[in-house]
């Protein structure tokens, strides 16, 4: 299996990475894709990378809420990375109206500059969206990205949005809130084609049950899936070749093995 989202590089697994490892190599997981936060956390992860280049894959990005008084020092120093490091996606980008709108607007200038570094570089981008569909929606219909796709990581709008994203090109991040007893996110994404969905974790949060409320990790993948294959009345291999399909198609859109 392909967990699409996961954050290794945070400190509960690096600093205890080859049990980590191994519980996830057990469990069936053969790549995790690593969504980057800030110029922080940009190092953690591209060493994480470069120690594990067969089973771990880079993105880079400026994640919203991340985007404060100092976003365009970020991006500068972003943009400049990008010419010297190659990556999987432009990612973890998107907007993020939850906890604040205060920058908004720089969230919105942050996304459309980074967009545009996916177009630059035959990237798709992987977005972060919550509270914020209607904005994402209109950024993303206009002309100048309509050869953008990518993923919605952790899908959490509604059916109408889910259709008008897959109509777009978009493929959805379905992660351990699917098993949540009383989520809607299967009624949102019933109607979205197999072909548009793909599997992640975003570990070490949102735990699939029965481990909510503690550390996730790509090794509860399998859960994830199993719900969805239910879901879906198809078999388990089914859905994992289905699955591991559409996230080797983004690879090969960004030419990155």
């Amino acid at each position: 299996m392909i967990d699409t989202h996961a954050h290794l590089y945070d400190e509960h697994f690096t600093q205890q990475w080859d049990a980590a490892y191994a519980e996830m190599k057990q469990a069936g997981i053969e790549e995790v894709w690593l969504p980057n936060c800030d110029q922080e956390s940009w190092s953690s992860l591209w060493n994480l990378y470069q120690s594990n280049t067969s089973f771990c894959k880079p993105m880079m990005g400026l994640h919203p809420t991340y985007v404060k008084e100092d976003y365009a020092q970020q991006l500068a120093f972003f943009q400049k990375e990008l010419q010297s490091k190659k990556v999987l996606a432009i990612g973890e980008i998107g907007l993020d109206y939850y906890w604040d709108v205060s920058f908004r607007d720089q969230q919105i200038t942050a996304f459309e500059t980074q967009c545009h570094w996916a177009l630059e570089h035959h990237l798709w981008i992987d977005v972060h969206c919550r509270k914020a569909y209607a904005d994402l929606l209109a950024i993303l219909k206009k002309k100048e990205f309509k050869d953008l796709t990518g993923i919605i990581h952790c899908y959490s709008g509604d059916a109408r949005e889910a259709n008008t994203l897959v109509d777009l090109g978009y493929t959805l991040g379905i992660g351990g809130v699917l098993t949540y007893k009383n989520a809607n996110l299967y009624q949102d994404i019933q109607h979205a084609p197999l072909e548009n969905l793909v599997l992640e974790t975003d570990a070490p949060y949102l735990s699939p049950v029965p481990y909510r409320g503690k550390p996730n990790s790509p090794a509860y993948l399998g859960l994830i899936a199993q719900k969805l294959a239910d879901f879906r009345e198809i078999s388990l291999a089914e859905l994992i070749e289905i699955t591991n399909q559409n996230a080797r198609a983004l690879k090969a859109y960004s030419s990155f093995e």
